[in-house]
């Protein structure tokens, strides 16, 4: 296993309080609820962080935590959290170079390990969908009291929604006012299609100023995905 520091971040009251909110809605969706993908309709929505902070929060519990960057096309975890060099990553492992074992970061964070992503692979959507990485399911699945896959998004690649079919549950990151309902919906609808749970939608990039505006697009989505989730 290898041994890594991650780079400190302070998140302000709200934020950190809205991530303990996601937390126990997660928490309230019910005990079968170990294993979370999250994703988004379009880059740049704040997945990744989401997906990051989420499991620091369920670390902080008391939980063990892993972290999987499955986003093999465009990772982004890695030069935002980690301090120093990562030598193994999932790839690593899918192509069947290195044991799962190898490829496990334990992180300065208590109850915190991640497997990044490692080099990009010429054919990603294969390699998640690849006998190999059913077997890495259920192994963590049994070491891991909550396991986070950050997976790219689906309005763009495929490789969620093959994801999507081994974990628990999926939650969909949407950037406030960044894109369309409509859009949001035909995301919604591959999901359905992958056979997924959808757990609920995290309404990101909230401006709070605007507390109207955030009114409206926090029933908006309410309605149509479940939980909402401020984060500014």
């Amino acid at each position: 296993m290898q041994k890594i520091e991650l780079r400190k971040k302070d998140l302000d009251y709200r934020t950190r309080e809205a991530y303990k909110n996601l937390r126990t809605n997660v928490e309230f969706s019910g005990d079968d609820i170990k294993m979370i993908a999250v994703t988004s309709c379009t880059p740049n929505e704040g997945k990744s962080s989401v997906s990051f902070e989420l499991a620091s929060s369920f670390a902080q519990t008391g939980k063990r935590v892993l972290l999987v960057d499955a986003d093999l096309r465009k990772s982004v975890l890695l030069q935002r959290h980690q301090k120093g060099k990562v030598r193994l990553g999932l790839v690593h492992y899918l192509v069947g170079k290195y044991p799962l074992d190898e490829v496990i970061c334990e992180t300065g964070n208590k109850n915190l390990f991640m497997i990044f992503a490692g080099p990009v692979p010429p054919n990603p959507a294969e390699l998640l969908g690849n006998k190999r990485f059913g077997e890495m399911v259920k192994k963590v699945r049994e070491e891991y009291d909550i396991v986070i896959i950050d997976t790219p998004p689906l309005g763009s690649v495929i490789d969620s929604a093959i994801v999507a079919k081994q974990v628990d549950g999926v939650i969909l990151v949407v950037a406030n006012g960044e894109i369309s309902y409509r859009f949001a919906q035909k995301v919604k609808e591959q999901l359905d299609k992958a056979g997924s749970r959808i757990l609920g939608c995290v309404l990101n990039k909230v401006n709070m100023s605007k507390s109207g505006k955030y009114g409206y697009y926090g029933k908006y989505y309410g309605k149509y995905y479940g939980q909402y989730y401020g984060n500014y």
